[in-house]
């Protein structure tokens, strides 16, 4: 009779196994789709997928954390560019995302000028108050002010020479208080409701540069958005001993806004949370994940090494110190253990236009999944 239970239970498991893969999948084709427009600023992309996550955690049965709704509203200051984005360099018409990039914190401008070089890499419209920079790759960010000068950064396999003429018609708008919401829920323990281990995952990017380019965000963090999503799917049909919650932020890429309202304005008291693990690039995995904290918690991580030397999920478990590199930062400045871990390997696209769905290749989600069971499973104490 043991040997049937243990067969049934195994069985179980590897059929949820199998489902990971292809619900993550659709989960970031979904989330980098153009409805999406990046999960950011412009055309409502980060309110859109704020709700369609919240569908899904109610579809799965959790429970909201907060009395009311599993949105956590809050706000902040940012500077967008939601319509004009036209740009010539010596006549040459050039492609926003592809061939150039704003500086987050450009102010709008029109007109047409000449200009001035500088260095090897940067070029002044003074008239115009442009500032052109050459570089290699393009790599997008948000800023929360309005400078006085409008930066412009191409690359510098777009141009035939040294840009000399330049004409723009670029728009930006600066929103003081952009409104979105952390989705918060979970799955009620069945022995220690009390205690809680928690699921984290940013779910915004970048959005959109004028109205005809977005940044899908497939690695960062659609990934670890869909991974997070399958999770709480799992949990919800698998009540635990403990509680397992279930955090998406919004704000990451602006600087942690989200995670750093949700440590201020916490909607359970932080020490009822055993763990924290944080999900954030999960799309590759050919060289194994990197644990941030790893140093910082040495018994948890040694439990991750031997989860991993014993099953071997993964192709390596590497340990990096402290560092305020993603949403599990402020959790542990508030002394909550956490860890941060992300996927290495794979390709390098980040920031830009071409982290798309289509090109990445999610080869590890099915043994993160299982990697990471096994290391809730741990912390409760099995």
């Amino acid at each position: 009779m043991k040997k049937v239970f243990i067969t049934i239970c195994l069985s179980i498991s590897l059929a949820a196994h199998s489902q990971d893969s292809p619900f993550i999948r659709k989960m970031v084709d979904t989330l980098t789709s153009p409805y999406f427009w990046g999960r950011g600023y412009t055309n409502d992309g980060m309110g859109k997928a704020a709700d369609f996550i919240a569908a899904q955690f109610k579809a799965f049965g959790l429970q909201p954390l907060s009395e009311k709704s599993f949105m956590q509203p809050f706000s902040f200051p940012v500077n967008t560019f939601p319509s004009r984005m036209e740009l010539s360099i010596n006549g040459v018409p050039l492609d926003p995302g592809k061939d150039f990039i704003m500086a987050p914190e450009s102010r709008s401008v029109k007109g047409a000028g000449k200009l001035v070089q500088k260095d090897s890499t940067h070029f002044v419209d003074p008239a115009n108050r442009i500032i052109v920079t050459l570089e290699k790759k393009l790599t997008w960010d948000v800023a929360h002010e309005v400078a006085d000068y409008t930066g412009i950064t191409i690359d510098a396999k777009s141009l035939k020479g040294l840009p000399i003429d330049i004409k723009a018609n670029i728009e930006n708008k600066f929103i003081k208080n952009f409104k979105t919401a952390n989705i918060c829920g979970y799955v009620k323990g069945t022995a220690k409701p009390d205690s809680i281990i928690f699921i984290t995952a940013h779910y915004d990017h970048l959005g959109g540069m004028g109205s005809s380019t977005y940044f899908p965000g497939a690695n960062d963090n659609a990934s670890g958005t869909g991974l997070l999503l399958s999770l709480a799917q799992y949990y919800a049909a698998h009540p635990q001993l403990y509680s397992i919650g279930f955090l998406s932020f919004a704000g990451e890429e602006a600087g942690l806004i989200g995670s750093k309202y949700y440590t201020d304005n916490p909607l359970l008291p932080l020490k009822n949370i055993s763990f924290l693990l944080n999900l954030d690039l999960e799309g590759t995995g050919d060289e194994g994940i990197t644990v941030v904290n790893a140093t910082e918690f040495p018994r948890q991580f040694q439990y991750m090494q031997d989860i991993n030397n014993k099953v071997h999920y993964l192709a390596a478990v590497n340990a990096r110190g402290k560092a305020a590199n993603s949403d599990h930062y402020f959790f542990t400045e508030n002394k909550v253990p956490s860890f941060f871990f992300y996927t290495l390997g794979g390709i390098k696209a980040y920031h830009d236009v071409f982290d798309k769905s289509a090109t990445l290749p999610l080869n590890e989600v099915n043994d993160l999944s299982s990697f990471i069971k096994a290391f809730i499973a741990k912390i409760m104490g099995f």
